[in-house]
């Protein structure tokens, strides 16, 4: 005999707590989208809703198969959600020439994984919160650290440029001649509809003797073939 129990007295409060952990995780990932992160709106939505559900069911999902005489602990399944989110995190933090990105993503993800987990315990409020403070540390503590930091040695550019010039070439051997010390670190072809692909270049360089970048900007922005330049901060998050 089949025996399911569609709708039980705590239904209304567990799909309430799901939505309010859905609506909080887009908006952490929304952050992380607009920065065009690998882990963003999807990515830490679906994390957010999992982790609630994980934890809905740790506490409310046992009732009807167990007994007075049964101890049900649901802290069991929360623990496993900390440990098994980190395997996830860990998947977008990757080394790139000996510079370390993803980090921000990843510990965004590990909030979002709590955020969830916090609406599923039934404390809206403090996940509320949780997604403020976030909010506050990548936006306002990000700026504030961006005007703390001491002037890097190394300095990133961006380099946009059609296929066909040598441009990329010509950028490493204008950097060199300027006392430059020029390494490619990424390279994408970025292509739209109609129009032939170009290609971005992210290059670290560093002065050999304390030079501003400002004059080198200039000489690349003039190659042949080359589309823009931009000055860039290292990308750690």
């Amino acid at each position: 005999m089949i025996n399911i129990q569609w709708v039980s007295n705590t239904t209304l409060t567990e799909v309430i707590l799901l939505l309010i952990a859905f609506v909080l995780s887009a908006v952490v990932g929304m952050e992380r989208q607009r920065k065009l992160k690998s882990a963003g709106l999807r990515t830490h939505t679906l994390v957010g809703v999992g982790s609630a559900v994980f934890t809905l069911v740790s506490a409310y999902g046992f009732q009807s198969v167990t007994g007075p005489e049964v101890i049900v602990d649901p802290s069991r399944i929360a623990a496993q959600i900390v440990s098994g989110i980190g395997f996830l995190g860990a998947g977008v933090i990757f080394v790139r020439h000996n510079t370390v990105a993803g980090l921000t993503t990843a510990a965004s993800i590990w909030v979002t994984a709590a955020i969830g987990m916090a609406c599923g315990a039934g404390v809206p409020v403090l996940a509320l919160v949780a997604t403020a403070l976030h909010l506050v540390t990548v936006w306002a503590l990000g700026k504030l650290g961006t005007r703390i930091r001491q002037e890097p040695d190394i300095t990133m550019f961006k380099v946009r440029y059609r296929e066909g010039y040598g441009a990329l070439r010509n950028t490493l051997a204008i950097a060199a001649q300027s006392g430059f010390e020029a390494l490619v670190t990424e390279t994408k072809e970025i292509t739209k509809p109609g129009k032939p692909p170009r290609f971005q270049a992210d290059i670290n360089v560093k002065s050999r003797s304390r030079q501003e970048p400002s004059q080198l900007i200039e000489a690349i922005a003039d190659l042949p073939g080359v589309l823009s330049v931009q000055l860039a901060q290292p990308d750690h998050d």
